[in-house]
């Protein structure tokens, strides 16, 4: 295995070891552990374990905005945002560490904030904001519509993270496709 391949094998690992254990409660001996090699070995792929939360996280935004760009790929205008919700669903449904590695995002960069290191959510915000301008030219729609869109995604986020059942009462404001099954 090359190590651009391995460096991947360690950004899907440490997406999944930082989804479940976030930022603070996970060790680099665990993603280690999981891909195979030595820490040390990690150490030469990634200069430290904040280098490696920020490759998982732009993986997981990469993932996710990618997954909005194919929803709306040959759909009418009329049918984007329904294609779109329901993609997203899909994949907290399929892949729910991209949903627990998005929330831990937020809870690490809120974190580093607060303690006043301000560059470690920069290239995350950087990352997010290019999510929000694909999604926004995607959908072919005001500023209104897609914040929207992305205020009903944190909602499905807060949701899905709390463990609201599909049909419960929250979800009915929800259009269709943006319900869970």
């Amino acid at each position: 295995m090359s190590a651009e391949e391995r460096r991947i094998s360690v950004v899907h690992a440490a997406m999944s070891e930082f989804a479940q254990g976030g930022y603070k409660g996970t060790s680099t001996e665990a993603i280690a552990r999981r891909v195979g090699v030595s820490q040390p070995y990690l150490f030469r792929l990634f200069p430290n374990k904040q280098a490696m939360f920020i490759a998982a996280a732009e993986y997981c935004l990469a993932a996710t905005r990618e997954v909005f760009s194919k929803a709306a790929q040959g759909v009418p205008a009329e049918e984007k945002l329904e294609a779109m919700a329901a993609a997203y669903q899909q994949l907290i449904r399929d892949d729910p560490d991209k949903l627990l590695m998005q929330m831990q995002t937020y809870a690490a960069v809120a974190a580093a904030e607060a303690g006043g290191d301000h560059e470690f959510g920069a290239t995350l915000r950087d990352g997010w904001q290019q999510m929000w301008d694909s999604v926004h030219l995607d959908l072919g729609a005001e500023v209104e519509e897609t914040t929207t869109f992305f205020a009903y995604g944190m909602l499905v986020n807060t949701l899905v993270s709390l463990g609201f059942p599909p049909g419960h009462r929250n979800w009915e404001g929800f259009y269709q496709s943006a319900r869970p099954e």
